[in-house]
């Protein structure tokens, strides 16, 4: 049922389809990975050609320690450009930049002249690193789902919804063909490894942004993303779609996201519950905690984030208002009981 990971040999449980034919697919899973990853590359090609001359910008560096005035390249550099000529030590730990106090993604580029400040996962009282930390573990989530299955079974990626922390965990909605599948302890062991070895591979995540026309071309495989397409655009600024990448993995977000995969430490794919859509459609609702790289638990104390995120978790979308409370109150990412 799953592709292998490593040396664990998995189940390879054969369960009969009842797959709609609105669901099915023209390509295969590795075929339309690999025409997305196409298209992306094409698209962040002719973006970077579309800049022209190019602009200088004065980035100002804040942190407590010093003060540092940057001549960067507008529509190009970014804050982990930046961050690379501060010094070795800032690059490897920044994980969320402000620009003139407002989240910004590692890997984004300045749009103007600004005040950048780079966050690191153990900067305090500074909630949008938390949502950050907690969106980025979904998006691998969905990775991780959309990866460990083998190529005859279907599998579209549904959504992952606003994080709020105190729920115990990060979820991925997924739609798979199989309708009875209850996953056993070690399909969950297998899952988590290939959530680690995202992490080990230390990769930076990729951000673009792009049209609804071309977002569509590359999720045009996916009935669940394809739908959303057009909402997605018309809430945004400039009817733009942001998307992300970890290695071969695209996936739709608002973001931002922490700057690469190695900033997380532990990390657990702790449940998997069957779930039935506003479509009457049935769902997976993959569940998973983790913490920062650098953060120590001990065994007990890890056990009773594994166990509450084993939980359904059911406390998804709130309003806005709330979601800044909720943040404010959780300094500590992921590791709130």
């Amino acid at each position: 049922m799953f592709q292998r990971c490593g040396s664990l040999c998995l189940n390879n449980l054969k369960l009969q389809s009842h797959l709609s034919s609105k669901y099915m697919s023209t390509l295969s899973r590795a075929e339309a990975k690999k025409r997305r990853n196409a298209l992306f590359e094409e698209e962040k090609k002719m973006q970077r050609s579309a800049i022209g001359r190019i602009e200088k910008i004065e980035v100002k560096y804040k942190s407590p320690t010093e003060d540092v005035v940057l001549i960067m390249n507008k529509d190009i550099s970014t804050p982990h450009d930046c961050a690379k000529h501060i010094s070795e030590g800032i690059t490897n730990v920044s994980a969320l930049a402000l620009v003139d106090g407002n989240p910004w993604d590692m890997h984004k580029p300045f749009k103007s002249d600004c005040n950048l400040e780079l966050l690191s996962m153990m900067t305090p009282k500074i909630s949008a690193i938390n949502y950050a930390f907690w969106r980025t573990c979904s998006f691998i989530l969905g990775a991780v789902a959309d990866t460990a299955f083998k190529d005859d079974i279907t599998v579209h990626l549904h959504s992952f919804p606003v994080p709020v922390i105190k729920s115990g965990s990060f979820v991925y909605d997924v739609f798979i063909d199989l309708p009875d599948w209850k996953p056993t302890e070690a399909e969950l062991r297998a899952m988590s490894a290939l959530f680690i070895k995202f992490i080990n591979s230390e990769i930076p995540i990729e951000r673009l942004e792009t049209t609804e026309f071309i977002a569509k071309e590359m999720f045009c495989n996916n009935p669940f993303k394809y739908k959303q397409i057009p909402d997605i655009a018309a809430n945004s600024v400039n009817n733009k779609v942001t998307l992300y990448r970890i290695g071969d993995h695209i996936d739709i977000s608002k973001g931002p996201m922490i700057g690469n995969t190695k900033m997380i430490g532990r990390c657990t794919v702790s449940a998997v519950h069957k779930l039935t859509s506003d479509d009457n459609e049935v769902l997976y609702r993959f569940q998973g905690v983790a913490i920062p790289k650098g953060i120590l638990l001990n065994h007990f104390a890890y056990s009773i984030l594994e166990n509450r995120a084993k939980k359904l978790n059911d406390i998804i979308w709130q309003p806005q208002k709330d979601l800044e409370e909720d943040f404010a109150e959780n300094i500590q990412v992921g590791v709130n009981t």
